[in-house]
């Protein structure tokens, strides 16, 4: 039997994913002393990670060359559809938030609003939820400069801490959506792989449980 193919999003997420497998029992050292491969075993070779940014996760568990996929949800919202969303992880925590200027009430007058953000799709779909027209022009860099040079009156982004918004005069105007890690899965893989997905799921949720009682 081939092993299942997970894709980890690089980095804290990447780090925190391996964590979780440890603590599994699984032996991790391939991807400790990974070098530069990013295609490596865990395990007894019943998983095979691949090391991949976020938006790649997605890309590869919609086109079925990896089983599943460990992505922020806020990667899932701004570009995801094709594939099953299985289990919050509970690491990785943080938020969507709207932002802008302290001494303005952005929900106030009538006049269409500039926002700000690297998620248009995300932005895209709060407003609509709330009924609201606005344009919204995307950002690749540090979106809190918009607003400070005027080219926007608010900006959607995400918010660990807030200290680099309150650094930048911006306050926090609403919470737009929350966002953790998620295990997601190939829909044909969920079908035929289900047996073994659905136990590694399980696995994962009950260390994911005994990490957070040792807190």
């Amino acid at each position: 039997m081939k092993p299942l193919r997970i894709a980890l999003t690089k980095g804290r997420l990447e780090k925190d994913t391996v964590g979780l497998f440890e603590a599994m029992g699984l032996d991790c050292t391939a991807v400790h002393e990974k070098g530069r491969k990013l295609i490596l075993p865990v395990g007894n070779g019943e998983i095979e990670v691949v090391l991949a940014k976020a938006a790649d996760v997605i890309t590869y568990v919609e086109h079925g060359v990896c089983d599943l996929g460990v992505v922020g949800k806020d990667t899932i919202l701004e570009h995801g559809t094709g594939f099953y969303e299985i289990l919050d992880l509970g690491f990785g925590r943080c938020r969507f938030a709207l932002a802008g200027p302290k001494e303005k009430d952005f929900f106030s007058g009538y006049a269409v609003k500039t926002i700000a953000t690297k998620y248009p799709n995300v932005a895209r779909t709060y407003f609509e939820g709330k009924g609201m027209d606005v344009r919204i022009i995307k950002i690749e860099g540090s979106v809190e400069l918009a607003p400070l040079l005027g080219l926007s009156d608010a900006i959607v982004d995400i918010v660990e801490t807030g200290s680099t918004l309150k650094e930048n005069g911006l306050k926090i105007i609403d919470d737009v959506a929350p966002i953790s890690a998620r295990l997601i899965a190939n829909i044909a893989s969920l079908k035929l792989r289900k047996a073994e997905i659905e136990g590694l799921a399980a696995r994962m949720e009950e260390s994911k449980e005994k990490k957070e009682e040792k807190k």
